[in-house]
């Protein structure tokens, strides 16, 4: 792990994709960084495809690809749903959240408090379901763990904690996204900040954090941003186009 005051990245000739997480990364609860979107469109026109894998839905990460004028696939819900437009490609879904859905229901009877219904976007959720009582979710998955429930996966990403089949992950998901390109996993660049990154690291040739909260992701990163959250997306942005 490389930890520097300035992001130091190897040859970027050796990449062809970056991959963002979104939610802690690209963006926090006062929205884009100032310099985001043009420095997002410049590498992605003139380096590197830019591509999305987030915990949110289809529906909330599409206008967010759009804002940012980037050209790569989105990988939304944990990887549970691929969709690269820019080629033309159908939706594909891995997975079916009524289990997940069922569980959450389940654990608002041994949680008090607890609220199945869980974030506004399960409206439109249809692979896994997200809770909002993330401090929580240890305790929702040592219940799960002795439950008709146990195969599930509960994975907190700060934001929301998601309930899901745990052969959905955005490492399977991007493994998926990247095949219709025809990209080799050894060729992206992944950056992320929280648990549910993890997996997509462990695929990327190059993993870069955001954060350095959690121990997990701490030693699944090659390299460390001097920034954090926002911040260090910008930093990295700017690191790839000085390259």
């Amino acid at each position: 792990m490389i930890r520097s005051d300035m992001v130091e990245l190897p040859d970027i000739r050796e990449f062809d994709m970056l991959v963002f997480d979104v939610d802690g990364t690209l963006l926090d609860f006062e929205g884009f960084h100032d310099e985001l979107v043009y420095l997002a469109r410049k590498v992605d026109s003139e380096i590197m495809t830019i591509s999305l894998a987030s915990g949110r839905t289809l529906p909330n990460v599409t206008p967010i690809k759009q804002s940012l004028g980037i050209s790569g696939f989105i990988v939304a819900e944990n990887g549970g749903i691929i969709w690269d437009s820019d080629q033309g490609r159908d939706i594909i879904s891995l997975s079916n959240g009524m289990r997940a859905k069922e569980a959450a229901k389940w654990l608002s009877t041994k949680i008090d408090g607890l609220d199945p219904s869980g974030i506004e976007s399960n409206l439109w959720r249809t692979t896994e379901w997200c809770l909002k009582e993330t401090q929580h979710w240890e305790e929702m998955r040592d219940i799960l763990s002795d439950s008709e429930w146990n195969d599930l996966d509960v994975v907190s990403t700060g934001f929301a904690v998601h309930i899901a089949d745990p052969i959905i992950n955005k490492r399977k998901g991007l493994e998926v996204a990247l095949k219709q390109r025809n990209i080799s996993s050894r060729r992206i660049i992944a950056c992320g900040d929280a648990n549910n990154d993890v997996p997509m690291f462990n695929l990327a040739g190059l993993a870069i954090a955001v954060s350095d909260e959690s121990e997990e992701v701490i030693n699944s990163a090659d390299i460390i941003t001097n920034n954090r959250g926002k911040n260090g997306a910008v930093e990295l942005l700017k690191a790839i186009l000085d390259n």
